[in-house]
């Protein structure tokens, strides 16, 4: 009871032993065949002794006297005797096979000694043992390892963000003690960053009530000259502050997918996109006839277009371009600037949350949350964001948002 309890909880003793028990099995056939092959080589091929013979006529007479020796042949040519007589004269005496004294017809040359001729009887038998060996050790070492292949796949879901996948546990090997190492380390990881995101979005929501106490304060400062432009800094500040606020609570409701962000309805892209350009006084052109109506919150969709708007606009040298398009079942939004561009390698960066392109905090305002919100919005409604080289191939950046349509 001990030794087996002990692989249970030892997977390489399990592998070891059925490769073990393939092997001995394989051994034992082969010696088995090796030793039919051999016997069957030794009666082909060994002299067979000889026996004196008499053959006598009708009337008794002796026709042949000597001594007959049978001559080795294969299976199906019948049998021959050799006679060698007394008077030093040789015979051949031939018996038929059996096949044909039955009235059955004679097997074809070489079919029935193919099979039985060593060394091809011998290897045929031999690939046979091993195709049955391996195919009845593969189901046990299938076995166990198919929980390897179900705890890698759970570990590749948890590294692309799922962080509630869960393993199963079965056994007590070192599988199962890994599989339940798995599950505890990732429920401690899942209730980390839960609490991570709770105490962002509620500290960010607390900031909120002294920022609007700050602001009310403002308003009853005196409006004389001395203190007009400490006032103005004051509330630029406060006004910045609140939206960095505003984007973190965001960002962290986005994170939460249990959250509820809002009504999902249907709504008219091309409309949404004409007030945020009329906003923003940025160019609209349409690469569509019909209606582009997708399913989503419409204040996440009109805050992720609109940050892509704003972003161009603090970066872009010229003007402003926003194009939709219909892409089979996927309407493409697509924001191009003259900015300086965004380096290749960095495309995929700048969507990270607090990321900025080297130099960007000092020319101009935010904390790198925008690109990301964007992102994160448009995963949200079953889309992508992306950055690349304009289509034109002039200066500058383009932003694409995909989005299913409804």
């Amino acid at each position: 009871m001990k030794l087996l309890h002990v692989f249970s909880q030892r997977l390489y003793l399990r592998i070891w032993l059925a490769v073990v028990v393939g092997v001995a099995a394989l051994t034992l056939c082969v010696a088995w065949a090796w030793k039919i092959a051999e016997e069957q080589r030794a009666q082909n091929s060994s002299t067979p002794p000889s026996r004196e013979m008499v053959m006598n006529g009708p009337d008794g007479e002796v026709l042949v006297e000597g001594r007959a020796t049978r001559v080795p042949g294969l299976p199906g040519d019948g049998v021959r005797f050799e006679i060698t007589g007394n008077d030093d004269k040789t015979y051949q005496l031939w018996l038929a096979p059996r096949e044909w004294r039955e009235g059955r017809p004679p097997p074809r040359d070489g079919a029935v000694a193919f099979w039985l001729r060593p060394p091809f009887g011998f290897l045929w038998m031999l690939g046979l043992v091993g195709v049955a060996v391996v195919v009845g050790v593969f189901p046990i070492i299938r076995r166990l390892l198919k929980r390897l292949e179900s705890l890698q796949r759970g570990v590749k879901r948890f590294g692309e963000g799922d962080l509630s996948v869960r393993v199963p546990e079965h056994g007590h090997d070192e599988v199962a003690d890994l599989a339940h190492q798995f599950n505890a380390a990732a429920a401690r990881i899942e209730a980390l960053v839960t609490s991570h995101k709770s105490l962002l979005a509620n500290a960010s929501h607390e900031l909120r009530s002294p920022l609007t106490r700050i602001r009310m304060g403002l308003e009853f400062m005196g409006d004389d000259p001395a203190s007009a432009r400490s006032k103005a800094e004051i509330q630029r500040n406060i006004t910045e502050l609140d939206q960095l606020v505003d984007e973190i609570l965001l960002a962290s409701r986005l994170d939460m997918r249990e959250v509820d962000v809002g009504t999902v309805e249907s709504m008219d892209l091309i409309g949404l996109a004409a007030e945020e350009c009329a906003r923003i006084g940025a160019e609209l052109d349409l690469q569509t006839d019909g209606p582009l109506e997708v399913q989503g919150v419409s204040r996440l969709l009109r805050r992720a277009v609109r940050n892509l708007l704003e972003n161009a606009r603090r970066y872009s040298q010229g003007e402003i371009t926003l194009s939709l398009a219909r892409q089979g079942r996927t309407a493409m939004i697509r924001v191009e600037d003259h900015g300086p561009g965004v380096p290749e390698p960095q495309r995929e960066r700048i969507f990270e949350k607090f990321y900025r392109l080297p130099g960007a905090s000092e020319r101009s305002g935010g904390v790198g949350l925008g690109l990301s919100l964007v992102r994160s919005i448009a995963e949200r409604h079953g889309g992508s964001a992306r950055c690349e080289a304009r289509l034109d191939g002039q200066r500058g950046a383009s932003f694409v948002i995909e989005l299913p349509l409804a």
